[in-house]
């Protein structure tokens, strides 16, 4: 017998807390995941005083779910909001970073944010993970930039950043004299990711709000310029960050990227279901991963299916803005720092084809 999502939340939700409740009624139960037999997850308190009072709590949610038929293993993690600190004098020399903290929510606002000197904000996202969105994104935001546009690129993938390791960059980001981030420079793109400001292997767990509030901070407290276009990595699936940002932000567009396979597709159609529900402009479709050229003998297999992404566009009446083969230098490229689309040869050159055909449209 397997266990599920629904088996863990029941059993926990029976739990009551001094306070009346329980870890599920009160949302405490964070990042719940079942592997297998494998369950682990997070109890999140409001405090890290409120965290400390909990370990009998913790160990009895242990204790409950590994006598649950199925289960071979549970791990359990207390955390915490961030405690607010107090703002300490900065050196004169040296201006404080930007209030970017696990636990961070977000303010008010009274208009949709667009940063200065931002033109176009457009998003690049997809239904499912594992298409290769975030290798899109970087060339794309390579491919502009060689075109001679001004680009920014920002990874708000913030459970699970990658741009910095495509961009070949590293190391926090330093403040301006007015306390903004100031966004690294690679590749003619000036990029912002939470995973600049992480250690290596470092997890992020946050809650809903959260996110949204580390997200309103990138668009408001990141020095990022004159651009034409600020590309947005979104992460994968319908979540809280596409959400934010089609509701609190002047969103111009969003492009969605799939392989051709059925599967991706079915959660692709959710994605631009979820923007025709928020009213973004749906720019295009990009196919990816679209066939496999051998490099010795020229042969073409379609390993994820063929003209599914294609097929879907003509369906709905969306731009086909690219179909891109499955390419090995890609992906050594992006591991080591290095956007094919920086380079010579056909996989750039379908990159700069992609920028191109964007310009024109006049999208960007």
């Amino acid at each position: 017998m397997s266990v599920t999502r629904e088996n863990i939340l029941a059993e926990l939700d029976r739990i009551q807390l001094p306070d009346g409740g329980s870890l599920v009624s009160h949302e405490m139960v964070r990042a719940l995941s079942v592997e297998g037999g494998q369950v682990r997850f997070v109890i999140e308190a409001a405090n890290p005083e409120d965290a400390r009072k909990m370990e009998p709590i913790r160990a009895a949610a242990v204790k409950l779910i590994e006598e649950l038929p199925g289960v071979e293993g549970v791990s359990a993690v207390l955390t915490a909001h961030a405690p607010a600190q107090s703002a300490q004098k900065a050196p004169p020399h040296k201006a404080p970073a930007p209030d970017l903290k696990i636990g961070g929510h977000p303010k008010p606002q009274a208009a949709k944010i667009k940063p200065a000197g931002v033109k176009r904000i457009i998003s690049v996202g997809s239904g499912k993970g594992g298409v290769g969105k975030s290798t899109v994104s970087a060339n794309l935001a390579v491919a502009l930039a060689r075109a001679g546009k001004r680009v920014g690129l920002l990874d708000a993938d913030i459970y699970g950043p990658s741009q910095p390791r495509m961009m070949g960059i590293s190391g926090k980001p330093q403040a301006s004299a007015d306390n903004q981030l100031l966004p690294p420079e690679a590749y003619g793109v000036k990029v912002m990711s939470i995973g600049l400001m992480l250690e290596e292997g470092q997890a992020v767990v946050w809650r809903g709000p959260m996110l949204m509030g580390a997200l309103q901070q990138f668009l408001t407290e990141v020095a990022w310029g004159d651009l034409d276009v600020l590309i947005v990595d979104l992460p994968p699936g319908t979540g809280d960050v596409l959400l934010t940002l089609a509701q609190k932000s002047e969103l111009d567009g969003a492009i969605m990227v799939s392989t051709p396979q059925d599967v991706a597709l079915l959660d692709a159609r959710k994605g631009i279901d979820m923007l025709n529900r928020l009213e973004v402009p749906l720019i295009g479709l990009i196919e990816n991963m679209s066939v496999y050229v051998c490099p010795k003998c020229g042969h073409e297999e379609h390993v994820f299916g063929q003209g599914g992404v294609e097929a879907e566009a003509k369906k709905i009446g969306a731009p086909l803005l690219a179909q891109l083969p499955i390419d090995l230098e890609t992906r050594l490229g992006g591991d080591e720092g290095r956007p094919i689309a920086a380079g010579p040869g056909v996989m750039s050159e379908a990159y700069q084809r992609l920028a191109g055909r964007l310009i024109e449209a006049g999208v960007i």
